[in-house]
């Protein structure tokens, strides 16, 4: 990272799992907050093709993965035979790739030297868990077979970052950050608990900390905040790791909701500062763009860290 991206304070708008949930006012939203960069999570919807354009016409630095909602008809034989269109005439896997174009990151980067960061893509329309999926659909697209040729894709393209400092997105997040239900990758449905994260994305990681990068960020969603096995208590969306990475799940649905007559939707803002996480919020605007509510998911004094290492 340049020394002059060290200085900026940065903010960055992460969108979990969309689900459909997306609008014209999303982008005046994120103007109105007036964030320098958008990261976008995927599930789009299923092989919502219109919802991707809409998010693809964005008018501000964005950087995206898709999600197992983004292959639903096309990833497994289950989706194939429900696909309500005709597969032989339309790829929409390929159409939702085509119009995000450079900013989808999965298995690959953008780099944005004016931010003075990289984003680096996991495996794209991940379905989370320590079984390799869908063998056929990884093979075809990405001539990929196994995770550890998944993680050779992700660690290529983290090498080939022009800057020093990373963020990592996935759809799915690392395994590694616990196995309980109610932590950022566990598994909340039967049988309960389990780590739900992605091995080829723990790896690339742990391999990128042995050079001089910086990893001041992790983001992904996929598995929800509301948890399916009770209402008492929410997903832990926040992970920091002794190196100092700090894991966000900014799987928040969903993100629009109607409410008193009122629209709100949500954005998790990312307050980075002199290359370091100094604060993640889950930000919920009305309709008129005011802040309805404000939850502040991790704070730190950036200067003590910094002074600290």
């Amino acid at each position: 990272m340049s020394s002059q991206g060290q200085a900026e304070l940065l903010t960055i708008a992460v969108i979990g799992d969309v689900h459909d949930c997306w609008d014209a006012d999303d982008e005046l939203a994120l103007k109105h907050l007036g964030v320098d960069l958008v990261l976008l999570l995927g599930d789009f919807g299923n092989e919502s093709v219109d919802v991707v354009r809409a998010i693809a016409s964005l008018d501000i630095p964005k950087a995206a993965i898709f999600g197992n909602h983004d292959a639903w008809y096309s990833a497994t034989e289950w989706g194939r035979k429900k696909c309500p269109y005709d597969r032989q005439k339309e790829d929409r896997v390929q159409q939702q790739i085509d119009l995000l174009g450079v900013a989808h990151v999965g298995y690959g980067k953008l780099d944005l030297p004016k931010l003075g960061l990289t984003v680096v893509g996991g495996r794209p329309f991940s379905w989370g868990g320590s079984t390799w999926k869908n063998q056929e659909f990884y093979q075809e697209r990405y001539g990929v077979s196994s995770f550890a040729e998944s993680t050779a894709k992700i660690l290529a393209a983290a090498e080939s970052a022009t800057e020093d400092a990373l963020i990592f997105i996935g759809h799915c997040g690392p395994i590694g950050l616990g196995d309980k239900a109610e932590d950022p990758c566990g598994r909340d449905w039967q049988p309960i608990g389990g780590d739900y994260g992605d091995p080829d994305l723990a790896e690339a990681i742990a391999q990128v900390r042995l050079s001089q990068k910086k990893i001041p960020l992790v983001s992904f969603g996929h598995m929800h905040h509301r948890l399916r096995h009770t209402k008492t208590q929410l997903r832990k969306m926040v992970h920091t790791s002794p190196e100092g990475t700090v894991y966000l799940n900014a799987a928040s649905v969903p993100r629009i909701v109607e409410q008193g007559g009122d629209r709100l939707r949500n954005f998790s803002l990312v307050t980075l500062q002199s290359g370091v996480v100094s604060q993640i919020t889950l930000t919920w605007l009305n309709q008129d763009f005011d802040i309805h509510s404000e939850q502040i998911l991790y704070q730190v004094n950036p200067v003590a860290q910094l002074a600290s290492t």
